[in-house]
C-alpha cells in the first residue's frame, strides 16, 4: 500500500491478480503438451477454478497447450490449459482454458469440499 496515495501498490496488484482462491493441495497430474505422446506425471502444489500450479524440475516453456488429466478423490477429470508461468527448476503455473465433459462440476465441487 502506498500510504502517501492510499493506493494499493504496483507489487500488490500483480499479486493479487487471479480470479480464484488458490487451495494448498496435491493431486495427481497427468500432463500431455501438444504435440507430444509423452505424459509427465507430476503432482498439483496447489489448486483453484482457473488453474493449478505444477512441480517440475524440467518445467514446459511459457504458452504451451497442454492437455491436463487430474484425479480428484481417485476420479480423473480431462481440462484443457496453457503454460502461464515458468520458474527455471521450480515449475510451471498452468491456466485451465476449457474443460471436457463434467470436469469443471467437478473441481466445482471438489473445491468447495476442501475449503468447508
Amino acid at each position: 500500500m502506498d500510504f502517501l496515495t492510499a493506493q494499493p501498490s504496483t507489487t500488490a496488484i500483480e499479486r493479487d491478480r487471479r480470479r480464484y482462491p488458490r487451495q494448498t493441495v496435491h493431486v495427481q497430474a497427468e500432463l500431455h503438451q501438444e504435440g507430444s505422446d509423452i505424459p509427465l506425471r507430476l503432482e498439483t502444489t496447489d489448486l483453484s477454478r482457473g488453474g493449478c500450479y505444477i512441480q517440475s524440475m524440467m518445467p514446459l516453456p511459457v504458452a504451451a497447450r497442454l492437455r491436463v488429466k487430474l484425479w480428484l478423490d481417485g476420479q480423473p477429470i480431462v481440462i484443457l490449459g496453457r503454460v502461464v508461468t515458468l520458474h527455471p527448476q521450480f515449475g510451471n503455473g498452468i491456466m485451465f482454458m476449457d474443460y471436457e465433459g463434467q470436469a469443471e462440476v467437478l473441481l466445482n465441487q471438489y473445491l468447495d469440499a476442501i475449503v468447508s
